[in-house]
């Protein structure tokens, strides 16, 4: 019963996932209608129909636009006539009746917004004082309640939001001498509605989740090196599902709230310097995924100027060889940044301190190890500061447990480092009171959402609710994608030889023109990878445009990538909402499913058997790994059958010549029956070959292997075999009889 509550949340926000493709084509006015919230009712929403109304009686009396020049009126002057140079008719529709109800409407929305959250807070304080007091259950139900609250209140705000912008740009189109859009747009940017930070609601929620988990806090990593063995999935995440998702996370896992923190908000301000050369080796190092390719950062937590700086190495291994990716990391003061990018770091004397202190002496040499091999990288490659990124992020983690830790990152931008004085590496980063360039920021529209899972003995089956998430819809994959490499690629477009696959995303593709990336971006369809796996650009290219229609990695795409289709995929993605069932969870491996999943009569057409998916929904590329030898071995897998099913024409057409020479009737009907088996084993070969191209192609975690086709193939010569052996048997023991 506690869970029903966030069920039915979950469900109505996978519903609405599910409908954004008929909002799509749905007129303003009747989405926003069809989304007004019954517990509201249509008075607080902002009134469209009526400033729709003034906008339609202004346009046709074709107002005309105010001479800027003129300082002096009179009044007793008529009005000037309108745009079509004829008397304007007296009417009640005027451009001042329109900027008064605008006016009128933003006031009134941002009055119920404030009201609703203060109420918020008020359930709040009232929910804290129950805890402890009420049983979890109450208290559950009540956190859930607010929870909805909060989501149904930005629903709220996002439909007026919208709606502003909608309605102004109407105006400005059907009335083009009064523009008044860009005017509204920044008024409504400054106001409490819009620009208000409630993320306060989200950290106390998480707090009383929390406590009703009973979460224990993890002994905390003294390691000096602090190395990180993990797997990471990033997602990007739409602004307006960013408060979804959060709440998604938070009842199981609380906001992790650093030391440097205030605690007042969920997120902490994040910068990360990233160190390169002028060839920017590490760029295209990190893009190729090259065995062993490193990225180096310099990264401070808070606002203002660091002091405690965090030098981090990410070490890139392929899975496929055995190892894994590592990331590792010591900690400088500010002033010390110059000495480890000049490799002049008192590394001997820190290490007596830190022995000193009581590190062990293992713990002490890994430390030198790790600070003398970078140290050494940045002298000999000639690392400078390159490319910083800029964030507000939300770490959900157990503290100092780093067994699921979940970050988002918002208000996500990039900023190059390039161009400026680095006076001997004691300037490393730009100073927050220089003024930026217009090609020297790129804000990215998206929220990044990265899930991180210790790797335990090479466990790595995510929680039930990890899965959940993942197939909730409001997530879309972007596979390895890297902040890093899209800043360089967006702010430096003349010093990189190749660019990541997502830039040519559509959602990305003004961001990217608005900081003077356009020489990175195609007019057509997107080129390289893009042309083989539609599915890697989250909402398409400029071709395809899924902005509008375009739904996250969820159960039906999972099902359909298993094999599942019909009713089973149906049931498969009614399990996957319901969060308390453990036989739910959703494993991702080469087993095959249980039941009637394979049937004899599927497998002479793979494509319209049970291991079928849809063309629409593609797999998550993070699930099946694809090494190039595996399409090789697809074509010599082909080929070897072609080579029997060649071997097996050539025996029957020399058991058919001898026949007609040696008149034996049953030779000729021998080979008859080996010839069109033959046909039939190149016929399977090359429909196998195709059906298996195409699953490597779009990487569907499914069964690449056809367990019947083979056997009956195979059953057909053995049988073919067995007569004619039960044949020369039967005409041996004839011609023995006539001997006798």
């Amino acid at each position: 019963e506690n869970q029903r509550s966030y069920i039915e949340w979950f469900i109505h926000s996978h519903c609405i996932q599910g409908q954004r493709q008929t909002q799509a084509k749905m007129k303003f006015g009747e989405h926003l209608k069809a989304n007004i919230s019954p517990e509201y009712g249509e008075k607080p929403y902002l009134d469209y129909s009526g400033l729709d109304d003034i906008i339609r009686d202004l346009a046709q009396m074709a107002p005309s636009g105010a001479d800027l020049n003129v300082r002096y009126t009179s009044l007793t002057t008529p009005p000037q006539t309108n745009a079509q140079g004829l008397a304007v008719n007296n009417s009640s529709a005027t451009e001042e009746s329109f900027l008064k109800m605008v006016e009128s409407e933003l006031a009134k929305v941002e009055q119920f917004t404030l009201e609703k959250v203060t109420e918020l807070r008020n359930k709040i304080n009232a929910t804290e004082a129950k805890v402890g007091v009420e049983p979890n259950t109450t208290i559950m139900t009540l956190a859930d309640e607010i929870a909805e609250d909060f989501l149904r209140v930005e629903k709220y705000v996002n439909i007026n939001f919208m709606g502003f912008h909608k309605i102004l740009k109407k105006h400005d189109k059907h009335l083009p001498n009064n523009p008044c859009k860009a005017f509204y747009i920044s008024r409504m940017h400054a106001q409490a509605w819009v620009r208000g930070d409630y993320s306060d609601l989200v950290v106390r929620l998480s707090q009383i989740y929390s406590t009703l988990r009973e979460d224990h806090v993890a002994p905390e990593n003294k390691d000096a090196s602090q190395s990180f063995l993990r797997s990471t999935t990033k997602y990007w995440v739409k602004t307006e599902d960013v408060s979804r998702v959060k709440y998604a996370i938070l009842r199981h896992l609380p906001v992790f709230l650093q030391k440097t923190s205030s605690g007042e908000s969920d997120s902490q301000f994040t910068n990360s310097v990233y160190v390169d050369n002028d060839q920017l080796e590490l760029y295209h190092g990190r893009l190729d995924k090259s065995p062993g390719a490193i990225a180096l950062r310099l990264r401070w937590y808070g606002v203002g100027e660091p002091t405690t700086v965090f030098v981090e190495r990410k070490t890139h291994n392929d899975k496929w060889t055995g190892e894994v990716s590592v990331k590792e990391r010591f900690m400088i003061t500010d002033a010390e940044v110059q000495q480890v990018m000049k490799n002049t770091y008192p590394i001997a004397q820190k290490k007596q301190e830190m022995l000193a202190k009581g590190k062990t002496q293992k713990e002490a040499d890994e430390w030198e190890q790790l600070v003398r091999e970078i140290t050494q990288v940045c002298v000999s490659k000639q690392l400078v500061p390159t490319m910083r990124t800029q964030c507000m992020r939300t770490a959900f983690q157990i503290p100092f447990d780093a067994t699921v830790r979940v970050s988002l990152d918002t208000n996500l931008c990039m900023i190059s480092e390039r161009g400026y004085d680095l006076d001997d590496m004691k300037v490393w980063h730009r100073k927050p009171n220089w003024i930026l360039e217009q090609d020297e920021i790129h804000r990215f529209p998206h929220a990044v959402l990265e899930i991180k899972l210790e790797l335990k003995g090479g466990n790595m089956t995510p929680p039930k609710w990890v899965t959940d998430l993942q197939n909730s819809g409001l997530l879309y994959e972007c596979h390895k994608y890297s902040k890093y490499c899209h800043g360089c690629a967006v702010l430096l477009p003349e010093d990189v030889q190749s660019v990541p696959y997502w830039v040519d995303d559509v959602s990305l593709r003004e961001s990217i023109i608005a900081s003077g990336g356009s020489r990175i971006l195609v007019d057509g369809k997107a080129p390289g990878a893009n042309m083989v796996y539609d599915h890697l650009l989250p909402f398409g290219d400029v071709t395809d445009d899924r902005r509008e229609a375009a739904v996250g990695r969820t159960s039906a795409s999972v099902a359909a990538s298993k094999g599942l289709i019909g009713a089973k995929a149906d049931n498969a993605a009614a399990s996957a909402i319901s969060f308390d069932n453990p036989e739910n969870m959703v494993y991702y491996n080469d087993e095959e499913e249980d039941g009637d999943g394979n049937q004899l009569c599927s497998w002479p057409f793979p494509f319209c058997s049970n291991h079928n998916y849809s063309d629409a929904v593609m797999a998550p590329t993070s699930i099946q790994k694809i090494e190039p030898k595996v399409f090789f071995a697809n074509e010599r897998t082909f080929l070897h059958w072609l080579h029997h099913g060649v071997i097996l024409s050539t025996i029957a057409a020399g058991v058919l010549s001898f026949s007609d020479a040696s008149g034996e009737t049953w030779g000729e009907w021998y080979a008859l029956a080996l010839l069109p088996i033959s046909l039939g084993f190149c016929m399977y070969a090359t429909h196998v070959f195709l059906w298996r191209a195409d699953q490597i192609r779009s990487r569907v975690p499914a069964r690449w292997d056809d367990p019947f086709g083979p056997m009956v193939l195979g059953g057909s010569v053995v049988l073919i075999l067995f007569v004619n052996f039960v044949t020369k048997l039967y005409e041996i023991s004839q011609f023995n009889k006539e001997e006798l």
